[in-house]
């Protein structure tokens, strides 16, 4: 089951990979970005897909227990906790949408009726609290303040790139809850809106078009496919991409990025640019540390890689990414979508037909 990819990885690599994963996950189970660094609810949401993949099946399973123990009682959990400190208490949308995810990979995998029951109740309040925060347009708010140990103001600008993480999110927990037999048509007509927004309002969200993140991730998430995920994607191709080595994370800065890089990967993966996919995949192993671990970056002009850490969202996503790629175990259709229910596009708001037409009445 563990993912190779000729000639650019192999399966021992892969396990190596997954296992310096494993290697920086903390007795608590959470697993941060690297020893010491915070620990977010997405990145460590990844990181037990990959785990999954790699082999690290115990590994896994703790992250999955953390996750159950850390959320709180209105279904999010902190942006930032150190060390098992909270740093940030601020409830992030996508951070907290993100779990549903990861249980559909792990259902994809195991077969596991069991984990699946027993996640389920944190499943549905994390989309709750996400269903929550659903924009008059259709964009999801990008998180929650809290203050004095409760939620309070609502930050209500909405990002493109976790807005559309949440629709991929959304689908997998519509997924989820035909699995169990509990329907939950909120999350239905939610991810309908919110599919339309990401489509076709995308200039309604917070400007963030200097990161990489905003240009693909409505791509790789799924919101937009055929045509017009091929026009996307070549709409910013040459601002981003730097040949050999990989993308950058902003436009502006000589930074390529491992794991947009492979985000990216399996965004072209996903709607059959296998060609680009593998050259791309291949042009940021230059990242690969002997340990099987992965820069975060590399500064190009200076030949430098920063910052000085190796990542575990790196990691997983060069695990998640070589899945994709080989198509060898079953999870690896969940950037694809093929598994996930489609969601009917809504327009009601903004004003316009589910193709962008504004309506006459408006």
């Amino acid at each position: 089951m563990i993912p190779a990819v000729d000639g650019i990885i192999s399966e021992a690599e892969v396990a190596q990979t997954a296992a310096s994963i494993a290697a920086m996950q903390e007795p608590s189970g959470a697993v941060p970005w690297s020893p010491g660094e915070h620990t977010d609810a997405w990145n460590h949401v990844e990181a037990a897909m990959a785990l999954l993949v790699g082999g690290e099946v115990i590994a896994a399973e703790r992250a999955y227990d953390w996750s159950l123990a850390s959320q709180r009682d209105d279904g999010s959990w902190p942006m930032k906790v150190v060390v098992g400190e909270v740093e940030d208490a601020s409830g992030e949308a996508n951070m907290a949408a993100y779990l549903a995810v990861g249980v559909w990979h792990h259902w994809l995998l195991r077969r596991d009726r069991a984990f699946v029951t027993r996640m389920w109740p944190a499943v549905r309040r994390a989309l709750d609290f996400v269903v929550g925060l659903q924009l008059p347009f259709g964009g999801i708010a990008w998180s929650q303040e809290w203050a004095d140990g409760a939620p309070a103001a609502v930050n209500d600008e909405a990002l493109l790139a976790g807005s559309s993480s949440i629709y991929q999110s959304l689908r997998a927990g519509v997924a989820l809850a035909d699995l169990v037999d509990q329907p939950q048509p909120d999350w239905e007509l939610a991810g309908g809106r919110l599919g339309h927004a990401v489509r076709r309002h995308r200039d309604l969200f917070a400007d963030k078009a200097t990161f990489s993140m905003d240009w693909y991730y409505p791509v790789l998430a799924g919101a937009v496919r055929g045509p017009d995920a091929l026009e996307l994607v070549t709409s910013r191709w040459d601002d981003f991409v730097v040949p050999g080595l990989g993308i950058r994370c902003v436009d502006t800065n000589p930074w390529v990025t491992g794991a947009e890089t492979c985000e990216l990967v399996m965004a072209l993966a996903a709607i059959g640019e296998q060609e680009r996919a593998l050259q791309l995949f291949g042009d940021m192993q230059h990242l690969r540390h002997a340990s099987g671990g992965y820069w975060t970056g590399y500064v190009f002009p200076d030949d430098v890689l920063w910052p000085h850490e190796q990542t575990t969202y790196t990691a997983a996503a060069v695990i998640l990414a070589a899945d994709e790629l080989s198509r060898r175990s079953p999870g690896s259709a969940i950037m694809r979508g093929d598994s996930l229910p489609q969601l009917d596009e809504i327009a009601l708001e903004c004003g316009c037909d589910s193709a962008g037409r504004v309506s006459s009445a408006s």
